[in-house]
């Protein structure tokens, strides 16, 4: 094998790889989208922490939402379950060190106990079961999430911006 052929099938091998690594998440939660800035500064508003508090980003993706809760002083704990992602963000948000953490597995066993806050861009077809997630969460205190995009069904939420819900659990 010359060269050439080495580096076409490498090239090939990567890309199926990327293939596989972004699509496999669909079967348990959503693609990566990234979320706009603005929506990111207003979900932060809408949950209305205040620092020392910590947020729960269920699929952080990129760890954008994640540094500027750290910057806003939060604590920061990000759930994904790409590799690829988990690596970026865990590279973007290493400047922040303790105030944040990533964990590179699905957020179906995300630890919900100690979130004062989650944020979530998931799929329609998914917010049933996130809805009995965050119902088992066991703990006294509530808790406030933001559903980017999609409402959780059979929940009235307590506030919406734009395409933001939050509710109360």
């Amino acid at each position: 094998m010359n060269w050439y052929d080495y580096v076409l099938w490498t090239g090939w091998m990567l890309g199926l790889l990327l293939i596989l690594a972004y699509s496999f998440v669909l079967f348990f939660g959503a693609p990566y989208l990234p979320t706009m800035k603005k929506q990111r500064e207003e979900a932060l508003d809408l949950l209305g922490l205040t620092a020392g508090q910590t947020l729960v980003d269920l699929g952080s993706g990129d760890g954008r939402l994640l540094a500027l809760a750290a910057e806003r002083g939060f604590r920061a704990v990000g759930y994904e379950i790409n590799p690829f992602l988990f690596v970026y963000s865990w590279l973007r948000t290493r400047r922040y060190g303790w105030r944040v953490k990533i964990r590179l597995q699905s957020f179906w066993q995300a630890d919900l106990s100690q979130a004062d806050g989650v944020f979530v861009f998931l799929i329609a077809h998914h917010m049933g079961r996130l809805d009995k997630l965050l119902s088992a969460r066991n703990s006294k205190q509530a808790l406030k999430v933001v559903s980017h995009a999609f409402p959780i069904p059979g929940k009235q939420p307590f506030k919406r911006s734009g395409s933001l819900f939050l509710y109360i659990y």
